[in-house]
């Protein structure tokens, strides 16, 4: 048999091979694009910090050279104190890596716990960047379906755990459901990876969004954390910063260690414009990040407010939060067909649940993914008329109903 390169062990990325179903297609000025289709601001960055990423770029040298593999220690430094003022435990600067995004952040990790052959718990529906990050390394997904609430069970994951089996990965606010996990349910994941000699993933990339006060866990309270806890973040969200690729790992230092071996053979060191802007942001726009979340909380409650409007028709809500509603369609059709279908008749780019799940779990043909965060309250009206306005054959339990 030949042997594959890993990216053949993969599928192609979702949210690329969604936008080709664009490709032909017109959409007439009464009825243009609704995209919601990827989870990022389409805004720049608030004036205030272009002005200071210009400045940067004209006035300081060290800007455009070559930094430290593990970020800027102003910005470790930063993220190190409003953790532990945030989480109510000790994080030390030694413990904080700067990467170039969050994806990026993730890869590391898996460098530095698995090798080939090596299984991962993720819950499904999943990230599909981590599954292909996993694929293209040669580790095996293990996946751990969440009940109808979308909440994965500790007890379920305690029975898929193997000889081979080296970390848990949690996303909360997750990406692609929306749900925020009780702190009672993350703590569950950690003791059983603790107990098990495991890593506990946990992918924050949406915490400024989180509805509830507060953060969404006390896992840093425990003061062998880092033996167990690898918790990463995005600066992107937060900042308007996604073409400027800044995310954040926090781990224990030999972790780190370990990790900058692959940062700085991957990109030897995270972009320094990128890292000034969110140290600046981290440190300004306090403020501002609360308007942002407020914004989407709001945003939030339109995804509920406007729900009746196609309820009766069969449609569920199966989560909303942070950028996503993750809804059950009432259709007979799969939604890997229906979703391009979407794009034709009624303008709208999404993305199906098939992305997220195994190709053998039948859950998937029935989810879709709004990423709704680009979108204001009169947006997301005019995306519920066009769904509420579909005519197409319902699904035989719809249309017995």
């Amino acid at each position: 048999m030949t042997n594959l390169p890993g990216t053949a062990m993969t599928f192609a990325p979702p949210v690329m091979a969604a936008r080709r179903w664009l490709d032909g297609v017109t959409f007439p000025p009464e009825r243009p694009l609704i995209n919601v289709s990827q989870a990022a601001p389409v805004a720049p960055p608030p004036e205030a910090l272009r002005q200071v990423i210009a400045e940067a770029a004209l006035t300081d040298p060290q800007a455009h050279l070559y930094g430290p593999v593990l970020g800027l220690p102003d910005l470790r430094a930063e993220v190190a104190g409003q953790w532990s003022a945030a989480y109510g435990g000790a994080i030390a600067p030694d413990q904080v890596a700067i990467t170039s995004g969050c994806n990026q952040a993730f890869c590391a990790a898996i460098a530095t716990l698995c090798s080939a052959g090596d299984e991962v718990i993720l819950p499904t529906p999943w990230y599909f960047n981590h599954k292909m990050w996993l694929d293209m390394s040669g580790i095996r997904a293990v996946p751990l379906p969440a009940g109808d609430e979308l909440l994965p069970d500790p007890g379920r994951a305690a029975a898929l755990i193997g000889p081979r089996t080296r970390a848990i990965v949690l996303v909360s606010p997750n990406n692609p459901a929306g749900v925020e996990y009780p702190a009672d349910l993350t703590h569950a994941f950690y003791t059983l990876a603790k107990d098990r000699g495991l890593a506990l993933i946990l992918d924050e990339t949406y915490r400024d969004f989180d509805a509830r006060p507060g953060v969404g866990h006390d896992l840093f309270h425990d003061p062998d954390w880092a033996d167990t806890l690898i918790q990463l973040y995005s600066f992107s969200k937060a900042y308007r910063l996604t073409g400027h690729r800044v995310g954040a790992m926090v781990a224990s230092p030999a972790r780190l260690r370990e990790v900058e071996k692959f940062l700085d053979t991957v990109t030897i060191c995270p972009n320094q414009l990128g890292q000034i802007a969110a140290l600046w942001g981290m440190r300004h726009l306090g403020q501002w990040l609360a308007g942002e979340r407020a914004e989407i909380l709001d945003r939030r409650a339109a995804i509920h407010d406007n729900m009746p409007r196609i309820a009766a028709q069969g449609w569920r809500l199966l989560g909303c939060g942070a950028y996503f509603a993750y809804l059950a369609h009432p259709f007979a059709l799969s939604s890997a067909d229906l979703a391009p279908r979407l794009v034709r008749e009624a303008g709208i780019l999404l993305l199906p649940g098939t992305m997220f799940r195994p190709d053998e779990d039948h859950h998937g043909a029935r989810e879709l993914r709004v990423a709704f965060a680009n979108l204001d309250r009169a947006g997301l009206v005019t995306l519920f008329d066009r769904l509420s306005q579909l005519g197409w054959p319902l699904a035989p339990e719809q249309a017995s109903a």
